[in-house]
């Protein structure tokens, strides 16, 4: 005989849990019907079937529970942070930390959450790490610029800075190098950026398809012509190819350029004004942040203290939002960005010291 609506073999523990899956399960399910409302189309309707899916996972829950479901709970913290975000940004970085959720499901060692319900958080995973990749794809060119803009305006300044302080130089000279070689910096960053993802467009724009090669089919000689030469340049099989090139002849109606796949390629590669923009403002923006203490007007040994603990925790933000971009746990990729840098910083240090040495 059920009591209280619920299985007698439920204790309050086991009541307890199912409360808790129960409200991470509709948070999750609000976390993709924020994401979806900021989206339209075919990612659109993708959220929606996870919110649905999530919303049939709840009802597992509620039904386990019966009366003892009680009055609607919030979910752990990390879900209610990813509404939050979802709610207010409905960003890849949002999907990307939905990527993480979906991998740490605990449905395959929870006995009362069924095999397919086991089953669909590992598909949910893969939806999402697809849609993440979309989204990283649309980012990718300006976010690689700021992310290597940034590192690489707080490593070297920062070494730059510890370099000339190992000289045993003035705190003026050292404020001075410190915003020359922020200025310096950031315009050759800003610049290589530029030629970088200017040339990778134009390399890509060469490489595609002319279409206006398709008017002269219809002249072709069908007995003696090279088109299936032309797909077997392009990877195809010498079988596979003549097949298209005779689908093609048969019909040569004009076909409206790829441009999906063009606009695709240069897209994930980004437009040069946007990386040059993006590369300069976060080479500057982790430059400043180990001249900060000068511009203060500290000196010495505290300034250098706070210049190294500034930029130390700056490396391992940018290290820590790589890892979440990516799906990957942020803590090793935060100490690994604390650890490339400080060990640059370290060397030019020593350098320093003994060029301010030999000088002096």
């Amino acid at each position: 005989m059920r009591e209280s609506g619920r299985s007698p073999k439920a204790d309050a523990k086991s009541v307890r849990r199912w409360r808790r899956r129960l409200a991470d399960e509709r948070e999750e399910a609000e976390v993709y019907r924020e994401l979806a409302a900021r989206r339209t189309g075919e990612e659109r309707e993708i959220l929606l079937g996870l919110a649905e899916a999530e919303e049939r996972h709840a009802a597992h829950w509620e039904e386990l529970l019966g009366d003892e479901a009680g009055p609607k709970q919030r979910g752990r913290f990390r879900m209610r942070l990813l509404v939050f975000l979802a709610r207010r940004f409905g960003s890849v970085f949002v999907l990307a930390l939905a990527q993480r959720a979906e991998s740490r499901s605990p449905y395959e060692s929870d006995r009362d959450a069924s095999p397919a319900m086991a089953a669909d958080e590992q598909i949910h995973e893969e939806v999402v790490r697809a849609l993440a990749a979309r989204g990283r794809a649309r980012v990718s060119g300006t976010f690689r610029a700021a992310v290597f803009g940034a590192n690489d305006g707080l490593v070297s300044n920062l070494a730059l800075v510890l370099g000339v302080i190992g000289g045993n130089v003035p705190t003026h000279t050292v404020l001075l190098t410190g915003l020359a070689g922020l200025l310096a910096g950031a315009l050759s960053m800003g610049a290589g950026e530029y030629i970088s993802v200017r040339s990778q467009r134009e390399l890509l724009a060469a490489a595609s398809p002319n279409p206006e090669t398709r008017a002269v089919v219809p002249y072709l000689d069908v007995d003696a012509n090279e088109l299936a030469l032309v797909y077997r340049a392009r990877g195809m099989s010498e079988d596979e190819a003549q097949r298209r090139a005779d689908a093609l002849l048969r019909d040569p109606k004009p076909v409206v350029p790829q441009a999906d796949e063009k606009s695709a390629d240069h897209e994930i590669v980004g437009t040069g004004i946007n990386a040059a923009v993006s590369s300069f403002v976060f080479f500057a923006s982790g430059a400043l942040i180990p001249v900060l203490p000068f511009l203060f007007g500290m000196s010495g040994g505290p300034a250098v203290l706070v210049a190294v603990v500034l930029v130390g925790l700056a490396l391992m933000l940018t290290g820590a939002t790589v890892g979440v971009l990516s799906g990957a746990a942020p803590l090793p990729r935060a100490l690994r960005q604390l650890g490339i840098g400080a060990g640059a910083a370290a060397v030019t240090y020593v350098l320093g010291l003994v060029f301010g040495a030999t000088v002096g």
